[in-house]
């Protein structure tokens, strides 16, 4: 038997940032990164909260792949404040910081609110946070990233509001908007998926499809930007309910031992990663049957427009599709292209990322079982 769940009321569309002003709570502990904050984006939070005249504290050290230090200050800092209420203001990474920080507060002896509420109000259009109960912490000393996941953490209200999107400048737009493609495409093709999952994650495709490149070319096209929020969010509630795969284990460690952005590394594995579950290639010939995953790939590419003669040119075209877009978007396609790391550094690594990669939750519902060997062959042609 499965089942199926919203745990987190979602407003959106036109002034979806005037519902802070019906919240009832006695003390607000705001969750910003430095950027947010300097920039004036929490200012469409505070300003609403002052006209309620709600008190409020603010923790804004944050950072991009939360560590265990700052969540601990984090937890300290919402302790101390005797918040009932936290409102996250911005990307993965304190949306991220605000779900560990309540629930390692929630399971403190003498703590007395044992539910705060969340409410993650999202700054970029890609991770799909505000809507998962999924929450990715760091470990720099060992090169490790922690992925928690408990029902718990989900948020209780995400807040859509296309204010807070317009500013996100281009190379953000084209990291967030892949990211939010790598998780409709592994959501849909996960072994963990259903008809409801696959219903958002097709409809966020569409979208994506329709206005991702829209929305990186100007960034006062509100209409697309909405539109790409509605897709991240579609899409987190998608892959929350079954989950990702090799795609997400394997950018995982490429952010924690290269610190390459996450909605980067999933892009530049999305081609590779699509073609290896296709097990189709240069050297494939026509089959009379294909995996369940490559009719799910055909079926994206016919969402996307690619028509093709066949299976094979169709997979092939959905991989094109991709690289296209990221060079639109002035996006690299190899690690080689970005310096982040000599060949060397990188080579060295390979052993200890794909070790990782297999570890990882999330290469578990992956359509087709890797090998720690596959994951390495992988890895070298992502140089």
């Amino acid at each position: 038997m499965k089942s199926f769940e919203l745990g987190t009321k979602i407003f959106f569309g036109e002034s979806s940032l005037d519902r802070l002003l019906e919240i009832e709570t006695q003390k607000i502990l705001l969750v910003a990164d430095p950027f947010v904050i300097k920039s004036g984006l929490a200012d469409h939070v505070t300003s609403r909260l002052n006209k309620r005249g709600v008190s409020f504290d603010v923790f804004s050290d944050v950072v991009p792949d939360p560590p265990v230090e700052k969540i601990t200050l984090g937890v300290s800092a919402l302790a101390q404040s005797k918040a009932d209420t936290i409102i996250a203001v911005g990307g993965g990474s304190a949306i991220d910081s605000a779900k560990a920080m309540r629930e390692v507060v929630s399971k403190m002896d003498g703590f007395e609110n044992k539910h705060i509420r969340l409410i993650a109000i999202p700054t970029t259009s890609g991770t799909g946070s505000e809507v998962t109960s999924f929450s990715v912490i760091s470990d720099p000393e060992n090169q490790t990233k922690y992925p928690l996941i408990s029902d718990s953490i989900l948020p209780d209200e995400a807040i859509l509001d296309v204010e807070l999107v317009k500013t996100v400048p281009p190379s953000i737009t084209a990291d967030t908007g892949m990211d939010v493609l790598t998780h409709a495409i592994e959501a849909y093709v996960s072994t963990a998926n259903d008809e409801f999952s696959a219903a958002l994650a097709e409809k966020a495709i569409e979208i994506i499809g329709s206005f991702l490149l829209r929305s990186y070319l100007d960034n006062n096209d509100t209409h697309a930007r909405s539109k790409m929020m509605v897709a991240s969010c579609l899409a987190g509630i998608a892959f929350n309910h079954s989950s990702l795969g090799l795609n997400h284990g394997m950018a995982h460690q490429l952010g924690a031992f290269f610190h390459i952005p996450h909605g980067r590394a999933n892009a530049m594995l999305l081609p590779i990663v699509i073609q290896y579950n296709s097990d189709i290639n240069k050297h494939s010939r026509s089959k009379k049957e294909y995996p369940k995953q490559v009719r799910k790939y055909c079926t994206i590419a016919r969402m996307l427009g690619l028509q093709n003669f066949n299976t094979i040119t169709t997979i092939r075209a959905l991989v094109s599709w991709v690289e296209f877009m990221m060079k639109e978007m002035d996006m690299p396609l190899c690690i080689s292209a970005m310096n982040v790391c000599s060949r060397e550094e990188y080579f060295a690594a390979i052993p200890q990322m794909s070790e990782a990669a297999i570890a990882d939750s999330c290469t578990a519902s992956n359509p087709r079982t890797p090998t720690v060997e596959d994951v390495e062959k992988l890895f070298i042609e992502l140089w």
